[in-house]
């Protein structure tokens, strides 16, 4: 039996739908499984200003609990330490965390806090991310797990 063909004039509108569907492609769970898997680890934020400084290092577990330590020195050298843990997700796209523990103790039941950062890495090392809602940039990179604050 022969093969029948479409006519000529399909070909152009064949040739845009497979390019349509082609281009169609959502990310895979695989990246972002990979994703999340880079981000297992400790990381080191320091920040400072005029005034004070601070590091925090960021524990970030398979199992999607976090540690969070915090050591802040202001002008005066008067040194604040806190710990914060609580459940961590990624998204695809954001780095969400949820804390069930600030500085030891569960947050107000009204005032959960949560920090959401859209991150890109720029190494395996390192990333950014960027807080869409407060405008806040930050940058962490990864550290040996008994690096302290």
């Amino acid at each position: 039996m022969p093969l029948t063909f479409l006519p000529a004039r399909c070909a152009p509108a064949l040739l845009a739908l497979g390019m349509l569907l082609g281009g169609c492609d959502a990310p895979s769970a695989e990246s972002e499984q990979e994703t999340a898997q880079k981000l297992h680890g400790t990381w080191l934020r320091e920040t400072s200003d005029d005034a004070v400084r601070a590091r925090r290092i960021l524990v970030l577990q398979p199992d999607g609990a976090f540690r969070e330590s915090v050591r802040i020195v202001d002008a005066a050298g008067a040194i604040t330490e806190q710990q914060h843990a609580g459940t961590w997700i990624h998204d695809g796209t954001n780095l969400k965390r949820k804390y069930t523990l600030m500085n030891g103790q569960p947050p107000s039941r009204l005032n959960v806090p949560f920090a959401t950062f859209e991150i890109r890495f720029e190494t395996r090392n390192e990333f950014v991310g960027v807080d869409h809602i407060h405008g806040n940039r930050i940058r962490y990179r990864r550290v040996a797990p008994d690096t302290r604050p």
